[in-house]
């Protein structure tokens, strides 16, 4: 039961002889200048939990597996994988990879970071892969994890965080403060961090895949504003924008010294609404779905969209893309239905205007995004106050509880579990809302230990309907990655994740 895997991906087996002499010799010198729509949260994969943070990690951390534009999962750290049984997941590692802080990846290092992510306080991937019951070493290169029973998503839960492999001696050594000196084996080593201003890495010259690193640094810096961004690239300062807001696509595409990529993205933005996290839950939009129904029918999905995306993302009611085939196409874009939602509040017997707190990243588009919405809900009974900060600090106070109804976006994977357990299974680590329904948490389950396609959209299919009832969340759009650059920068690869791969990135001089 071999995976297929990518023939060309075998030929590169190991750093040869002839690849160490040409880092040596020809070592890049130049420096790649990435703007990010927002700072990172922490740099430690187990923790981690902001887009833009796996922008960072994409230089700095490889993963057991990789996807590719066609969403295929591909070898990374990993040479191959095989199922023995449904439970047990065999996985051939490459040979010759170093950490950044000269100690060798292996079978024992995979171990111990699957191991970390699974049971280390305040991780954020225990929910992805809560189903690992323990992992042997066959031998160097050879891991064998068993889990507690058949996952259909667990592979491509490697494709991520999850399958990030971190140095054990320096995890050990910096113990709580692994973030803010963080080793893994990927092609840049973490060389500095100033909170709000940058990030800098350093090119790894014993890393596995250096033939295809052209650059000798890359540093990243988090610039909130939108038009200081474009600025920036059009001046040259920066060399790519990794989010580019639709309202400037047009002048990026009528400046010939940049060019423009664009393709479907994974993710989606959705309001989360506090049910039982903490005493800030104690409201009636905490406590009430029909209140919490009557909010979401307020919006008019498709004005917001044309408002404040020039009509370039897709309205959306679910946690899965239009283009997955997990995707329910009986569950369409919820349309606005002002009468229905002020029927519902006088049905719910709340005093009106009915007062909700809503926190959202003080980026200018989502505080767009949030006034339009403030503007529509109105209409029905809401008085919506918008409590804008920074992104970082949105998801503490997510984490906390302190929050009523939080206007956040997820980035998107390629298995819609990855879209849906970790947010509204009871229990798993990013349910802010605290959330939990049986029926859910088991059809969630179910849809876990199923391959069958068919079988586990419609497990989705019945996931998506109940908690549209219940709406713990209520989806609002799918984005687009829209990505500028320099024009000389060549070699980028548009993979719907929307991550900036360093691998064949080339500036012309």
């Amino acid at each position: 039961m071999r995976h297929p895997l990518l023939a060309a991906a075998f030929a590169c087996l190991s750093l040869t002889a002839g690849t160490q002499a040409w880092a040596q010799a020809d070592a890049p010198t130049q420096t790649l200048k990435i703007a990010l729509r927002e700072d990172a949260d922490a740099l430690d994969p187990t923790t981690a939990r902001s887009y833009v943070g796996r922008i960072v990690f994409a230089s700095l951390c490889d993963k057991l597996f990789d996807i590719n534009e066609k969403l295929e999962i591909v070898p990374q750290l990993a040479l191959s994988y095989e199922w023995a049984d449904p439970t047990t997941l065999v996985i051939k590692l490459r040979p010759g990879v170093m950490f950044q802080d000269g100690t060798n990846m292996d079978a024992a290092s995979v171990k111990y970071s699957l191991e970390r992510h699974l049971n280390m306080v305040g991780s954020s991937r225990r929910g992805e892969i809560s189903t690992m019951d323990h992992v042997d070493v066959v031998d160097p290169l050879t891991v064998k994890i068993t889990l507690k029973s058949p996952t259909a998503p667990f592979v491509a839960q490697l494709t991520d965080r999850a399958g990030m492999i971190v140095s054990p001696k320096a995890a050990e050594a910096e113990g709580k403060d692994f973030a803010l000196h963080p080793v893994c084996a990927g092609p840049f080593k973490f060389t500095e961090r100033v909170a709000q201003d940058r990030i800098v890495l350093d090119r790894f010259p014993d890393y596995w895949d250096a033939k295809n690193i052209h650059f000798a640094r890359i540093t990243f810096q988090p610039i909130v504003d939108s038009t200081t961004r474009l600025a920036n690239l059009r001046a040259g300062a920066v060399d790519l924008v990794e989010s580019i807001v639709p309202s400037d696509v047009a002048a990026v595409k009528a400046d010939p010294k940049l060019k423009l990529v664009t393709s479907p993205g994974l993710g989606f933005e959705n309001i989360i609404f506090n049910l039982a996290n903490g005493p800030r839950a104690n409201t009636p939009l905490g406590k009430s779905a029909l209140v919490r129904q009557a909010l979401s029918l307020s919006i008019d999905r498709d004005a917001l969209n044309q408002v404040v995306f020039n009509g370039m993302f897709t309205p959306t009611s679910q946690a899965v893309p239009a283009g997955s085939p997990f995707y329910d196409k009986a569950l369409p874009p919820q349309t606005r239905d002002i009468d229905k939602a002020k029927k519902l509040l006088a049905e719910a017997g709340v005093k009106l205007p009915v007062t909700v707190n809503l926190m959202a990243a003080n980026s200018p588009v989502i505080i767009q995004a949030a006034e339009v919405i403030q503007s529509m809900a109105s209409e029905a009974g809401f008085d919506i106050k918008i409590n804008a900060m920074e992104f970082a600090s949105t998801l503490d106070a997510g984490d906390r509880g302190d929050f009523e109804a939080y206007l956040q976006g997820w980035s998107g994977r390629t298995d819609p579990d990855g879209n849906l357990w970790n947010f509204i299974h009871s229990g798993a680590p990013l349910n802010n809302a605290h959330y939990g329904n049986a029926d859910v948490d088991h059809w969630l389950e179910q849809a876990r230990a199923v391959t069958d396609v068919a079988a586990r959209a419609a497990l989705y299919a019945k996931v998506s309907e109940q908690s549209n009832k219940d709406v713990p969340v209520t989806y609002l759009w799918s984005a687009v990655n829209i990505v500028g650059m320099n024009a000389k920068l060549s070699g980028f690869e548009a993979v719907p994740d929307g991550l900036i791969r360093p691998q064949g990135l080339v500036l012309a001089k």
